[in-house]
């Protein structure tokens, strides 16, 4: 049976259950290794997501003349 792809915001709340899990010290360690390593594919996918997203985002910049012009993020603002 296939996984069923998380979103973001399910990763990260899986992600603070795995941590908590391998911080109380109370797993075996066959156990402790398949959360570990549940961890990192979790990682993984949310950088991929963020990635995705942020290829995603930009920015519309008002130019001297009142025209609008769309730039890419990348993630520094010009203050």
């Amino acid at each position: 049976m296939a996984k069923k792809k998380l979103s973001f915001e399910e990763s990260v709340r899986r992600l603070d259950e795995i941590v908590k899990h391998l911080e109380s010290g109370d797993l075996p360690l066959e156990e402790s290794l398949a959360l570990f390593e549940e961890g990192t594919h979790l990682v993984s996918s949310c950088n991929t997501m963020l990635d995705e997203a942020e290829q995603k985002v930009s920015i519309l910049r008002v130019g001297k003349d009142g025209s609008v012009r769309e730039e890419p993020f990348d993630g520094e603002e010009d203050l």
